[in-house]
């Protein structure tokens, strides 16, 4: 499951924590984590799902810092044991990529977890932080063993459903931070590297957006948060969703479901 949490939560925290307790993941990616840096919010979020808080099971990736010193922190609380981790902040990113093995049950290797959030400036900078991510996870590694990538991406996705006036939308919304027209290269590079959409792959309804910009004149629907899977795990895929959070953030969740032998991971 991943989830932008919208500047840390602030008075929407409880209505986060009981929307992590209804879906009760196996492993969890939060974007946003303003305020973080202390624990206090990651070990609530640990035992809601009653996961252990601590550093075998979670991760607080602390991001770089922006101009406002505000750090947009990537969480991380897996249900497995986290076997290896890192947190990358090289001055490329905006914030940061969390890296890590996972030892999941009946599992022939470590699954690889890679969670972030792209910058939402423009997509040419969007594309530079992805060749931070494809060179933590190649082609050629993405081939032969199972990987996730989780995270808000801030960028759109060309199979998505989107209108033919999207252009139009975006600039009558104010929007720019996907160009004019609307830009699709930083997940076309992902795609090609090998990552492939569960939401796309075997969705479970027709529901598809995650964040709708309401700024302008109408609301425009986007989808900037991603699942993706390297191809030896998209056979593993039993469905994937999007679940509204209503006003508790301005993101919506997505979940997947992959089957491992005889235990279900979300």
């Amino acid at each position: 499951m991943t989830l932008n949490v919208l500047l840390g939560g602030e008075d929407r925290f409880e209505a986060l924590r009981t929307i992590i307790s209804a879906e009760r993941p196996d492993l969890l990616v939060l974007q946003e984590c303003v305020g973080w840096e202390d624990g206090v919010r990651l070990r609530a979020v640990a035992e809601v799902m009653g996961v252990p808080a601590d550093g075998k099971h979670t991760i607080l990736g602390r991001a770089n810092a922006r101009s406002s010193g505000r750090r947009y922190n990537v969480c991380v609380v897996s249900r497995a044991p986290i076997l290896r981790q890192r947190v990358h902040t090289p001055p490329t990113l905006a914030h940061c990529i969390v890296e890590a093995e996972l030892a999941w049950p009946d599992a022939d290797e470590p699954l690889l977890l890679l969670a972030t959030h792209l910058v939402h400036s423009d997509e040419d900078s969007r594309l530079t932080e992805v060749g931070e991510l494809l060179a933590l996870a190649p082609p050629e590694l993405l081939a032969t063993r199972p990987c996730v990538l989780a995270g808000d991406l801030n960028a759109l996705d060309r199979d998505d459903p989107y209108p033919t006036d999207l252009d139009h939308r975006l600039t009558a919304a104010g929007m720019h931070k996907y160009g004019h027209p609307p830009r699709f290269e930083a997940m076309d590079r992902l795609h090609t590297a090998g990552w492939i959409d569960a939401l796309r792959t075997r969705p479970r309804s027709h529901r598809w957006v995650t964040a709708q910009r309401n700024r302008g004149t109408a609301p425009v629907d986007t989808r900037t948060d991603y699942i993706l899977l390297s191809p030896p795990l998209a056979p593993r895929l039993a469905g994937a969703e999007v679940i509204d959070v209503g006003s508790a953030s301005d993101h919506h969740a997505l979940v997947a479901e992959l089957s491992w032998g005889d235990h279900p991971l979300t």
